[in-house]
C-alpha cells in the first residue's frame, strides 16, 4: 500500500460530567439537540430514535446516520451524559460535538478520539 494512512472514520467517544440535570431528561430536545449536531457536521440523517426511563430519567437516543452514527445515555441524577459520535467520509464528528457540547455546557469532559479502519 502506498501513500498516507487515511482512517475509515472518526469515532468520539465524550464523557460529559456536571451536566444541568433538566437539559438531560426530555428525550424530544435531546432528539433536536443531536439532529443540529449531525446536521452542523455535515451529516445525513436516515433516522432516530430516542427513549425516556420516566419523568425526570435519563434518555437514551441514536441517531442513524448515512455516515455513521450519534447516540447518547444520560443520567440526570449525576449530571452525566455519554456520547458517542462516529462519522467517515466529509462530516466532521468535532463540529457535531461542539454544538452538543455548547448546549449541555458541561463542567467537565473527556474525549478519547479513535480512528477506525485504513483506507
Amino acid at each position: 500500500m502506498t501513500g498516507a494512512f487515511r482512517p475509515a472514520g472518526v469515532h468520539l467517544l465524550a464523557d460529559l460530567h456536571q451536566v444541568d440535570a433538566a437539559l438531560l431528561s426530555d428525550p424530544a430536545r435531546i432528539d433536536v439537540l443531536l439532529r443540529e449536531a449531525a446536521l452542523a457536521a455535515g451529516a445525513r440523517i436516515l433516522h432516530g430514535h430516542f427513549h425516556n426511563f420516566g419523568a425526570g430519567m435519563g434518555v437514551t437516543g441514536v441517531l442513524l446516520l448515512a455516515e455513521s452514527h450519534i447516540s447518547i445515555h444520560t443520567w440526570p441524577e449525576h449530571g452525566f451524559a455519554a456520547v458517542d459520535i462516529f462519522m467517515c467520509g466529509a462530516a466532521q464528528p468535532e463540529r457535531a460535538l461542539g454544538i452538543i457540547d455548547a448546549a449541555l455546557q458541561p463542567l467537565a469532559r473527556n474525549v478519547k478520539t479513535v480512528e477506525r479502519g485504513q483506507l
